[in-house]
């Protein structure tokens, strides 16, 4: 067993909790999920495995909010911290490089970065944005969620951050609707992310310095930056083009161009068109965007 402290957020996660935690159990010393009154039989479930510590908070529409309370709350006593999504999974090995290197990592090395694979219709989408690289692994006291309404990483205070070899995966066991409907949640935050970059919101979208993340996430958000100054709705299909073609995601078929139509494009013009609603309405009047974001659709800054 690892001196390893895994942390899970739920909401209704009965179709994915046990294969999550029937994976990470057998290495984790404790896993602590921070459960928002899930209704299903997400509690009932993970209650079945003695390494399990239940929390219960609000969910504010807001992940690093909740993932840093857990941080805050859970006893945790793991010298390492593992942020695991409860439709993710590490693969076998994956697994054994963490149980190989992580007891003789350097103390000079505070975060550990792994390569996702999203898993889509039951399909490993290859090409177009493999791998996306995400710090999930970090000595405790040293790592926290940044404070951001999309795309948050975990950021070190200290150290150097490494990147292992093998991959975890973002299976989502769900149906279509329930993944569009999810973007569609996504994207007023989204919205909001970017006219933050554009016009400053609060600042916090437009200074990185002195975070450390990984080399990927530095090099995302930097190009994020330039698609916020793009034309509404001619970046979102450029994108597509971008993931569909230059990035070849027409190899991974019928399901890549699904994934990639969803994602790349149907999702960014919705973006768009959250950003051009809220203009609208607002002008480029920081006050004013706050003040609708926070009325008309629950998000505040």
């Amino acid at each position: 067993m690892l001196d390893l402290s895994v942390i899970i957020l739920t909401k209704d996660e009965e179709l994915h909790i046990d294969r999550c935690l029937k994976n990470v159990s057998a290495i984790a010393k404790e896993i602590f999920i921070i459960d928002s009154f899930s209704t299903d039989r997400t509690l009932e479930i993970a209650k079945r495995y003695p390494n399990v510590t239940i929390l219960q908070n609000k969910w504010v529409n807001n992940y690093a909010y909740q993932f840093n309370w857990g941080l805050e709350n859970a006893p945790i006593t793991g010298k390492w911290v593992l942020r695991l999504d409860a439709d993710e999974y590490l693969l076998p090995e994956l697994i054994e490089e963490i149980k190989e290197k992580l007891p003789d990592m350097p103390e000079n090395i505070s975060g550990i970065s792994f390569n996702r694979r999203h898993i889509f219709m039951d399909r490993w989408m290859k090409h177009g944005i493999y791998p996306v690289t995400l710090l999930r692994l970090f000595r405790f006291g040293k790592g926290k969620c940044e404070q951001r309404l999309m795309d948050e990483h975990i950021q070190i205070d200290e150290g150097e951050n490494i990147c292992f070899e093998n991959d975890f995966c973002d299976h989502n066991l769900n149906n279509l609707s329930w993944f569009c409907h999810k973007h569609v949640n996504y994207a007023v935050r989204e919205a909001a992310d970017l006219i933050d970059i554009e016009i400053g919101l609060t600042g916090a979208a437009q200074s990185d310095e002195g975070r450390v993340i990984n080399t990927q996430a530095g090099s995302k958000r930097r190009k994020k930056h330039s698609y916020a100054r793009k034309p509404l709705f001619w970046r979102s299909f450029a994108y597509f083009l971008y993931r569909y073609f230059a990035k070849g995601a027409w190899r991974d078929g019928k399901e890549g161009f699904i994934f990639t139509f969803i994602q790349g494009w149907w999702y960014r013009t919705l973006v768009d068109a959250k950003v051009y609603e809220i203009k609208r309405k607002c002008g480029n009047d920081p006050e004013k965007i706050t003040r609708l974001l926070r009325e008309e659709y629950g998000v505040s800054l």
